[in-house]
């Protein structure tokens, strides 16, 4: 979808404040279509997708040469949307589909021979899949039986998986009598039961509303840091992403962009694609000036001069995007300190509860958005009032070119 010229709005869910990452490193690799991931040899890899593609015919292609490693213990999330090869990506994992070529591995041997139930993954998935005609019990009871436990060994570990979950007084109900949130615990607990190496989730909350879906993250943490098995999640909620998990894989059009921490991937996109797609960011366009790593100068397409921190520029004459986070921008800057300073005139405010988001128009007719404190408001500035802006040169990264 276009958007007006230097703006970019991510669709989030305010208020909503992010865990900080909890990764052993900060650092953010690029993916794609090529070889594994710069930053991981696969040397503590618990599961690794080599050169994955999917293939259905007649054109469509869901997976294109999908590299990812994921480390034992941690929590995965392929972030990206519809259509991005999360959900194709994780029915491979767990052995309900198999690659047209390439190769998922698990502790070094290839998947490609083990089916589904030998490979001890649980699976979470969007519509829970419960079994109507069984209580809450029996449907977390179920996985045990088929792995010829006894029945009261059965019942007593499934009651223990409903305690973790906080649904002791409701064992005895069918699902129908649950409300969405008691169901998706209840699927929860039926993955937990059986103590599986690996826990596939598949956008569990996106049926679930903004207030449940928050919950249930925090008890999805919760469990993750009591059991410390190796979970691999999808979802389109970057904030969801966030809040959940170690590190963070940008997917799109079947292939994965970027990897990384939470932090990195928001502070330090290494493309337009991760960058609008963590959150908001204000885009523009323009052409390299000159070059003296690691900054550059850049012409705006609207005749403003910036100076940027260069992430994938060629040189001098390349075209390229600036991505600003909106809270990186400044009202009345330091001249002495801060190279990209502008006038700019208020079009409009929005209050977003912890904070005030401020649409600006540079005489040039850019768009900007910036984020700021309510008591800023407060001291007296509002539409239509003529401000100095301003943001530093290691809070604006010259990614790829317009395409």
């Amino acid at each position: 979808m276009d958007c007006p010229p230097g703006l970019y709005r991510h669709r989030s869910a305010a208020g909503r404040l992010p865990a900080g990452p909890r990764a052993r490193s900060s650092d953010a690799s690029i993916g794609g279509m090529g070889g594994p991931e710069s930053q991981d040899d696969g040397g503590d890899s618990l599961l690794r997708f080599v050169d994955v593609h999917k293939d259905f015919g007649e054109g469509a292609t869901a997976l294109r040469g999908m590299n990812l490693d994921i480390r034992a213990g941690e929590f995965l999330t392929l972030l990206g949307p519809s259509g991005g090869g999360k959900s194709t990506a994780l029915m491979m994992l767990a052995g309900f589909d198999t690659p047209t070529s390439g190769d998922i591995f698990y502790k070094g041997q290839s998947l490609a021979d083990i089916p589904a139930h030998r490979r001890n993954f649980g699976v979470v998935f969007q519509t829970r899949a419960l079994f109507p005609h069984l209580t809450a019990l029996q449907n977390v009871a179920y996985p045990l039986r088929m792995r010829g436990v006894s029945r009261t060994e059965a019942t007593k570990r499934a009651r223990e998986a409903l305690a973790r979950v906080h649904l002791s007084p409701l064992v005895g109900r069918r699902p129908a009598k649950l409300a969405a949130g008691e169901q998706q615990r209840v699927a929860l607990a039926r993955v937990m039961v059986f103590e599986p190496d690996v826990i596939v989730m598949d956008e569990p909350l996106a049926a679930l509303d903004m207030d449940l879906a928050i919950r249930m993250e925090e008890e999805i943490r919760q469990l993750h840091e009591s059991l410390g098995n190796t979970v691999v999640y999808a979802t389109q909620d970057h904030s969801e992403a966030i809040a959940l998990s170690h590190r963070i894989a940008i997917m799109n059009a079947g292939a994965v962009q970027q990897t990384g921490t939470p932090a990195a991937l928001y502070e330090e996109p290494q493309n337009t694609y991760t960058a609008r797609f963590m959150g908001e960011t204000n885009i523009l366009q323009g052409t390299v000036t000159s070059y003296d790593e690691p900054l550059c100068q850049v012409t705006l397409d609207t005749g403003e001069e910036v100076t940027a921190t260069a992430i994938s520029v060629s040189g001098a004459g390349a075209r390229t995007r600036l991505s600003v986070r909106p809270e990186r921008l400044i009202i009345d800057p330091d001249e002495t300190q801060v190279p990209n300073r502008y006038k700019a005139r208020v079009a409009g405010m929005d209050f977003r509860g912890d904070h005030t988001l401020l649409h600006l128009r540079l005489a040039s007719g850019t768009h900007l958005e910036a984020k700021i404190p309510n008591n800023r408001v407060e001291e007296g500035f509002g539409s239509d009032d003529e401000i100095q802006i301003g943001w530093q040169a290691r809070h604006c990264r010259a990614l790829d070119p317009p395409g």
